[in-house]
């Protein structure tokens, strides 16, 4: 569902708590510490030095790659999921609150200020607001991204694209743009090594072109 109403000033106090618990949710280092705990390993030394679950999915297996892609998914769900059905939480005062998961996972305290790309806990997050209406959308379009170009960098630029014009025309709502562009603008962030080289095209779509004389 989006947005409701603005909130009145009563849930001023309200939205500070939850962003400070949504910051220290997504902060938790839970995929990182599954691979410590379960794989006694670093998951940082493997794949792209992400402390999240897809090197621990790399390392460990789908069993214990799916249990860390859960815990990363639920510490942005619980919270923001909380704030937002049962405190009340809606409006612009949403917006930290929504935010402060993805920024506690990308610059966790507990990896000194050193954290992963958050995927998951953003759609988590989503999770929490829409159900299964962005996750499943936005996991659709960054599959197809995935398939056609090698850069996760660009897959992840692309997808953003794909759900701010999804919202702007379908469902327009300042609000969710709002997160919308504030989570890309830290995933971005995080990808921007991949950003800075050219995206190119997979293996299979290459040896499908026409050759060039």
């Amino acid at each position: 569902a989006g947005s409701r109403a603005a909130s009145p000033p009563i849930m001023i106090v309200p939205m500070l708590l939850w962003t400070v618990i949504g910051f220290f949710s997504g902060s938790l280092m839970l995929a990182y510490w599954v691979g410590k705990l379960a794989l006694r390993r670093d998951v940082r030394d493997v794949g792209d030095g992400n402390p999240g679950a897809t090197n621990v999915l790399i390392a460990g297996g789908f069993m214990i790659g799916g249990l860390a892609l859960l815990l990363d998914i639920l510490k942005g769900v619980i919270p923001v999921g909380i704030a937002y059905w049962i405190v009340g939480i809606h409006g612009v005062e949403l917006i930290p609150v929504a935010l402060a998961p993805v920024i506690g996972h990308a610059y966790s305290p507990f990896l000194n200020f050193r954290g992963g790309k958050a995927m998951a806990v953003t759609g988590g997050v989503w999770i929490a607001l829409t159900a299964y209406e962005a996750p499943m959308f936005g996991g659709i379009i960054l599959g197809v991204w995935f398939a056609v170009v090698e850069r996760s960098g660009w897959a992840v630029l692309l997808t953003a694209v794909c759900m701010g014009v999804y919202y702007a025309l379908i469902r327009p709502d300042a609000v969710l743009l709002t997160i919308l562009l504030l989570h890309f603008s830290v995933i971005l962030w995080k990808y921007r090594a991949d950003l800075r080289q050219a995206p190119g095209l997979r293996g299979w779509i290459l040896r499908r072109l026409p050759a060039r004389s």
